[in-house]
């Protein structure tokens, strides 16, 4: 029977990994999967693992703009990301976890 649930995470980080395997542009093509992978270190490392949540993503329409990423409830969106963002959207977690 279908249950209605608040989500147990402050923020939760939808990075797409998407892979056209070269046939048009897509958030692979940024090495999102590494973004993913050092977003969720970062979390960890942090201590923040069971208050913010780093989850693959599919496809968010944007292709063309990727790599995604998405953090909610904020309503945060990062376009364009490269592993090297992954500092600046840490430090866009940390800012939303010193409101709580």
């Amino acid at each position: 029977m279908l249950q209605q649930n608040e989500s147990p995470y402050i923020a939760h980080v939808f990075v797409c990994t998407n892979d056209r395997g070269g046939e048009r542009k897509s958030c692979a093509d940024n090495d999102s999967q590494l973004v993913k992978e050092q977003l969720k270190k970062a979390v960890d490392g942090k201590g923040w693992k069971g208050k913010v949540r780093v989850s693959t993503s599919g496809c968010m329409g944007v292709c063309a703009q990727g790599a995604n990423v998405m953090i909610y409830p904020q309503k945060l969106w990062f376009s364009e990301v490269s592993p090297d963002d992954v500092e600046a959207i840490a430090s866009a977690i940390e800012r939303i976890m010193e409101k709580i």
